[in-house]
């Protein structure tokens, strides 16, 4: 431990001190900086500690007041003390009055400029500034209060009659129409405010589809989409030509889907979005897959591995060689697992180069290559290339066929780790869909190293969870799932092994939007290639032969993982049972 820590108060020694963060995560994230703000950002960034356990911490070392502003509705008159442009600049808020003494919450009481903006202010409007400390969701919070969504687009609105509605189903009729329509202030206020709130908000998904005589703005947060914006249908094309405009995508191709990608900066994070339009009978439909790599969590232990299957995962990836899986459907965390791998392997001795479809996050120091079928460049065609540029590590977005199988399963036979993914229901599903694609099993078991299948499901959020009763049938069938995990795993998972069963629900709070839920986990079960598997796996195994075997090696099944989750307060019984349903 470096003895800067401990010999003088600091914001590292009072998280040490509360225990919200321990020592050995500290000298992990100093060796990238020394300064303390640094290291605490990071360790926000990582998921490892939480932004109001920050903010408390540095209230203390700087002797400014915490405020929590969550769930206080502040009045426009106090609000707009502090101009909105000026608020979003330096991240300050005025959120209460008494005379002429003005209550301010600021992120950072050390910038200067924040400030000195503050105090001009002050001396102009004749008011007397209190200042406090707030954390970064606390302001986003606070500041959503200037206007609302449905607010900021009828003002945008506003600027737009139906007169619009004529040039933008013109707008294949020329391009001085084309360009009118995309660039007329309105519609690139809406696009931008829809995007904003998007981000906002912590979604992962942007729909904006044509329903009936409307258009429908959706947005998918948590893996659940929610309605946020209904607008008049006649604004419908002219939006659609925006987003592409910006994806640089053809404005006069609407009989097929097109793809496309385009990067925002919005208080100074750098979003991208990834574009999809998809003709339907009546119009386009638009969805854009935000990627925000500040939201991002790419440490395994807060993704959700646990336990036996963190020390496993671990260990896959300090071997040199052998060749890692990840199964589950689509959306359900499989990149951010793959990236997660890849930043702790990212070093300056290992040459490190990926194949995706696309690139979703970028990694500093990873050579990362987009596939292009249209031009011949498929996953089998690029291991080729990858395989003639000296890599350590290879990362192919996913198995797809018997070629790219064939190439993955030489490759790490030949001296290379090997990251990819596979659509199998199971972790069990993995080696018969490899013997499937003409793999031969002693192959499989030379070259397999592990299996992991997952699923995302929704975190409770802990400010508003409480503790649950079950009924007498649903206790007694969740009794007996449990009695498959060993009891050795129960008691490291849980301490030990409970007499009584206690879940726990999301009541709903304002900073979970009264959902009861705030983030997502992981759910996993993870297949090591040991000695006895290897064995069974040579005989062309079925899939209850392999997971028979699976039970010498105390592996928890993914159900049975998410009841531990749910039993440790993470998650609720009702997601464990909605998400691992077949």
């Amino acid at each position: 431990m470096d003895s800067s820590i401990t010999n003088k108060p600091s914001l590292l020694n009072l998280l040490l001190e509360r225990g919200v963060i321990s020592s050995d995560r500290i000298d992990e994230l100093r060796q990238r900086t020394q300064d303390e703000n640094e290291v605490a950002e990071m360790a926000i960034q990582r998921g490892l500690i939480s932004e109001e356990d920050v903010a408390k911490a540095r209230a203390d070392v700087l002797g400014v007041p915490y405020i929590d502003l969550f769930g206080k509705t502040i009045s426009q008159t106090v609000l707009n003390i502090i101009p909105r442009e000026l608020a979003q600049n330096y991240h300050v808020v005025a959120f209460e009055k008494a005379g002429i003494d003005v209550s301010i919450a600021m992120e950072d009481p050390s910038d200067f400029k924040a400030i000195e903006a503050v105090e001009f202010l002050a001396r102009e409007h004749g008011f007397k500034v209190k200042y406090s400390i707030i954390s970064a969701s606390g302001f986003r919070y606070a500041s959503k209060q200037y206007a609302t969504l449905g607010a900021e687009v009828e003002e945008a609105l506003a600027g737009a009659d139906q007169s619009q509605k004529t040039a933008a189903d013109e707008i294949l009729e020329g391009e001085k129409t084309a360009d009118k329509v995309v660039k007329s202030a309105p519609v690139s206020k809406m696009v931008s405010v829809i995007l904003k709130h998007a981000v906002e908000g912590n979604a992962s998904d942007i729909h904006i589809e044509p329903v009936e005589n409307e258009t429908r703005v959706r947005y998918r947060v948590d893996g659940v989409l929610h309605t946020s914006l209904v607008l008049p249908r006649y604004v419908h094309s002219a939006i659609v030509a925006r987003i592409k405009v910006l994806s640089n995508l053809k404005l006069d191709e609407t009989r097929i889907p097109q793809d496309g990608r385009f990067r925002t900066e919005w208080d100074g994070r750098i979003i991208d979005y990834r574009v999809s339009t998809l003709p339907l009978f009546t119009n386009e439909k638009v969805v854009m897959r935000i990627l925000d790599r500040a939201a991002v969590v790419l440490d395994l232990e807060k993704l959700g591995f646990e336990g036996r299957d963190l020390k496993v995962m671990q260990a896959s990836v300090e071997k040199s060689v052998g060749m890692i899986l990840l199964t589950g459907p689509t959306g359900s965390g499989k990149s951010t697992t793959l990236s997660a791998l890849l930043t702790i392997l990212n070093d300056e001795s290992i040459n490190i180069v990926t194949l995706e479809d696309p690139v979703e996050y970028y990694i500093n120091g990873v050579n990362q290559s987009q596939i292009r079928p249209e031009v011949g460049l498929t996953f089998a065609a690029g291991l080729r290339s990858i395989l003639r540029q000296d890599p350590d590590v290879i990362m192919v977005g996913e198995i797809r066929d018997n070629e790219t199988a064939e190439l993955a399963v030489h490759a790490a036979l030949t001296g290379h780790l090997v990251l990819s993914t596979l659509h199998t229901n199971d972790s069990f599903g993995a080696i018969p869909r490899l013997i499937d694609m003409k793999i031969e099993p002693f192959l499989i078991t030379a070259s397999l190293s592990t299996v992991a299948a997952q699923r995302l499901v929704r975190r409770l959020c802990p400010y508003c969870q409480k503790e649950t009763t079950l009924p007498a049938e649903l206790e007694k069938e969740v009794r007996k799932y449990l009695e498959i995990i060993p009891e050795a795993i129960m008691v490291e998972r849980l301490g030990k092994k409970p007499d009584k069963l206690v879940f726990h629900e999301g009541k709903g709070c304002v900073r979970c939007e009264q959902t009861g839920y705030k983030g997502r986990l992981l759910i996993n079960e993870i297949l090591e290639m040991d000695e006895d598997l290897k064995k069974v796996c040579v005989t062309n195994p079925t899939i209850d032969e392999i997971r028979n075997a699976s039970k010498r090696q105390n592996m928890v099944p993914m159900l049975q993982d998410g009841l531990l989750k749910a039993l440790e307060g993470k998650t609720s019984l009702a997601e464990i049972l909605r998400v691992t349903k077949e």
